[in-house]
């Protein structure tokens, strides 16, 4: 065949895959109209095809689906089956739900390794929540050696992005000194930020240190967290 053969056949090709992907993305928006109705049963004849085809999204929904039971039995082993082939290709959201089925054995059997594996691959795309969870796992030495200053990391990249039980570990971690020197200042802002999401941990946290601060010491704290919540500067 001549280059403009191959060219063209190439060419059909591509545009069979468009037409065909504009028809998947269609008929998965009416299964999430369908899903945000309540209509789940009318969401799973939508996504289910799709989820068999490989779409990462309706996978992960199908998985979320048969864990709270929606349109479907209650199912955790066969959501932790659509989770992990959403997770094998990527998805964050699926990633994060698998450690965490992993780390409570609902439709697996319990292995901290194994969430541990799922919870980081989440955390490294930037999902707070698993963030927080990998950092509480390197606390308690779940699936992984103990090791604070892993586990300082992973709950500072949650709390930056404002996840509040990450800012309550990193409280406690600077109460402490776990991971990183003791400063009663530090963790008086961190449990003061998750206390102004409305965590009453976060209040208590910071009620904790301050009865061993100064008044100088809660004043410049403060300046901190307003500082903080105007700039996102949280040093």
């Amino acid at each position: 065949r001549d280059w403009f053969t191959v060219k063209f056949i190439q060419m059909a090709a591509l545009a069979l895959v468009f037409a065909s992907s504009q028809v998947l993305a269609q008929d998965y928006e009416v299964g999430r109209k369908a899903y945000d109705a309540g209509n789940y049963e009318a969401a799973l004849e939508e996504w289910r095809p799709l989820a068999e085809q490989g779409d990462a999204r309706a996978q992960f929904n199908l998985g979320r689906m048969y864990f709270e039971g929606l349109g479907v039995p209650q199912d955790h082993a066969e959501a932790a089956k659509w989770y992990r082939v959403a997770a094998e290709q990527g998805s964050a959201l699926a990633q994060y739900n698998l450690g965490l089925m992993y780390f409570e054995g609902l439709g697996v059997p319990q292995d901290y390794v194994q969430a541990v594996k799922w919870s980081r691959l989440a955390a490294e795309q930037g999902y707070a929540a698993a963030q927080h969870n990998l950092g509480v796992m390197y606390r308690e030495g779940q699936g992984v050696p103990q090791d604070y200053a892993s586990a300082y990391m992973w709950s500072r990249f949650a709390a930056e992005q404002g996840y509040a039980l990450a800012q309550i570990g990193l409280g406690y971690a600077y109460s402490e000194g776990q991971g990183v020197p003791q400063d009663y200042a530090s963790a008086y802002m961190w449990y003061s930020l998750a206390a102004e999401q409305g965590y009453a941990r976060g209040g208590k946290g910071r009620d904790f240190v301050a009865a061993d601060m100064t008044p100088a010491a809660i004043e410049e704290a403060e300046r901190r967290v307003g500082f903080c919540w105007l700039t996102g500067n949280c040093n």
